[in-house]
């Protein structure tokens, strides 16, 4: 089966260390609690704000956790009124067995306001 694994994470300034940091604590968690093998991915998306233009996550994840195998895009969030700032978007693509409601999202710092349904501990 095919699964997607959401997951989102703000930083508070825009530059290339807090992009490098948010993108592999993100990406570490999500693979940690879901405990994912990169191999096993199809693709992964990134979304951006449009206030978040030093730098792409695909970029830390290819060269900090070596997924260069790994399919990915990156796209510029819609912007909307009211909508969080400087926040970073993952959409996971991977094979899967597990159920759909075994799949765990993760959103840390200010995006759990997008999920406050689905806060982890």
């Amino acid at each position: 089966m095919i699964r997607g694994i959401r997951g989102a994470i703000t930083i508070s300034k825009d530059n290339t260390e807090e992009v490098k940091s948010a993108t592999v604590e993100l990406l570490t968690k999500i693979v940690e609690i879901n405990k994912l093998d990169t191999d096993d991915f199809v693709s992964v998306d990134f979304s951006i704000t449009g206030d978040i233009t030093s730098t792409t996550p695909a970029k830390y994840a290819r060269s900090e956790l070596k997924w260069n195998t790994v399919p990915m895009m990156c796209y510029r969030e819609f912007e909307f009124e009211g909508g969080l700032k400087k926040c970073i978007r993952v959409l996971i693509i991977t094979n899967s067995n597990k159920k759909q409601e075994e799949i765990i999202h993760v959103y840390l710092r200010e995006a759990e306001r997008l999920r406050p349904d689905l806060k982890i501990t």
